[in-house]
């Protein structure tokens, strides 16, 4: 059965998702507010994750996103420590264009996308994308994401690096799922829905309501 691949992503309101956990975790391009998801921790979005990070399950990564997990989760302890070593047993595979040594346990290099869909239709652990944010136009141009879950805070960040960053295909997603926490952080969980529907190209389009007609009149007598 082929390998489903699931990417989770923190999100402010206006889709930065750079540097959610730590204050110093990615400050490229001078961004400013690293570890803003732990500024606004919603326990309400602890069932999310722990459904997530349930059972067993491999890692995809982008090479930034596993330099930063290899400093840390091999190293963590109190709390943190059973996740860490769930991280270090998992196979971590990163798609990456360089050679440099992925020298954490279980690492894995993937040189690009048509990698990626060989390690999909191969045997083995469901995956898990983390962070990651240059990974996924490639991936979802090719179709191989099969759930996506994004974890949308209350918050504007201004700048950051977004998860629909340039090269994003234009598609369709279908909500399966979807709940608001007691902060108001949105958790919608998506699947592919396939590509837009052309546009109508015989006869005005169906109009029921007053206020669209009456918004058109004051269009085409030039009144916005």
């Amino acid at each position: 059965m082929p390998r489903k691949i699931t990417g989770a992503a923190f999100l402010s309101l206006d889709g930065v998702m750079q540097a959610p956990g730590g204050s110093t975790e990615d400050p490229t391009g001078g961004f400013e507010e690293g570890g803003w998801v732990f500024k606004l921790w919603d326990e309400g979005i602890e069932e999310t994750l722990g459904s997530l990070f349930s059972g067993d399950y491999d890692l995809l990564l982008g090479r930034r996103t596993y330099d930063i997990f290899a400093a840390y989760w091999p190293y963590a302890e109190g709390d943190e420590k059973p996740m860490g070593e769930a991280f270090d047993r998992a196979n971590k595979y990163v798609l990456t264009r360089g050679n440099q040594p992925l020298e954490w346990q279980n690492s894995h290099r993937l040189s690009g996308v048509e990698d990626v869909t060989a390690l999909k239709e191969g045997d083995g652990a469901d995956l898990i994308i983390q962070g990651s944010s240059t990974i996924y136009p490639a991936l979802l141009a090719a179709g191989l994401i099969d759930t996506l879950i994004t974890m949308t805070y209350p918050v504007l960040l201004g700048s950051g690096k977004r998860l629909f960053g340039e090269g994003t295909p234009t598609d369709r997603l279908e909500m399966t799922d979807h709940r608001v926490t007691d902060k108001g952080t949105v958790v919608a969980t998506y699947r592919p829905g396939g590509t837009l529907p052309p546009y109508p190209d015989e006869g005005p389009i169906p109009v029921t309501s007053e206020r669209e007609l009456a918004r058109r009149a004051r269009m085409e007598a030039g009144d916005w």
